[in-house]
């Protein structure tokens, strides 16, 4: 198989709660332990803060609902990397599959996300055995980061693609916004389980696809 025969040429990846597993067991326990800190007494439940993460991201959530400062989003992004060093998210069953028909395929996958590079690569490594072709983590300035187009821009440079070479995936819609100046298509990752039916019906109707399951994203891709 070559790379002219894949349905995309290009995945650009998020990577939270779309490749590996971390909302429920990381991100949002994590979440409330920083608020205890820089919050004393505030509280935000897993429902809403699903919900606030991808209307406004996580960044917005905290700006706009508890008001930190940008020293405080430097302090708990500090803390957040001491605490993802000894914490490995495991990936959603079948996505290393996916990932490796696409590599072997001669495919290109790229992680558009807010981890961090060095966080991605290191689950890329431990549960898929290779790097991904290329990295737009949170460690980049705020204006290459999603929802800026720029990271899509990027990858098509780089690589000579046209917007019909490339599909996002991602289980939070400012993919969509990244996307959508660009008329690159959107695939949401509707296999988190998050179960947040808002979102849910908010992705499904603002994305070009809607993947329930693992399974069925790989048949669409490779049939």
């Amino acid at each position: 198989m070559r790379i002219h025969m894949l349905k995309y040429p290009c995945l650009v990846l998020d990577h939270d709660d779309t490749v590996v597993q971390t909302m429920k067991t990381m991100s949002y326990p994590y979440f409330l332990y920083g608020l205890s800190i820089f919050r004393p007494g505030e509280d935000i439940s897993f429902t809403d803060y699903v919900r606030d993460c991808h209307h406004y991201g996580f960044v917005e959530l905290c700006r706009m609902r508890y008001g930190y400062t940008d020293e405080e989003l430097a302090k708990e992004h500090d803390m957040w990397m001491e605490y993802v060093l000894s914490h490995t998210p495991d990936p959603y069953p079948g996505i290393g599959s996916v990932l490796h028909r696409q590599k072997e395929a001669g495919g290109l996958v790229c992680v558009v996300s807010h981890s961090r590079e060095d966080n991605i690569l290191r689950d890329y490594r431990a549960h898929f055995g290779f790097d991904p072709d290329a990295i737009y983590g949170f460690e980049r300035p705020e204006e290459q980061r999603k929802p800026n187009p720029y990271p899509l821009q990027d990858i098509m440079k780089r690589f000579n693609l046209s917007v019909d070479d490339i599909l996002v995936v991602d289980d939070m819609k400012l993919s969509c916004k990244m996307a959508a100046p660009l008329g690159i298509k959107v695939a949401y990752a509707g296999w988190n389980g998050l179960g947040v039916p808002e979102v849910d019906d908010e992705m499904a109707a603002i994305c070009d696809f809607h993947f329930k399951t693992v399974a069925a994203f790989e048949e669409f891709l490779f049939g």
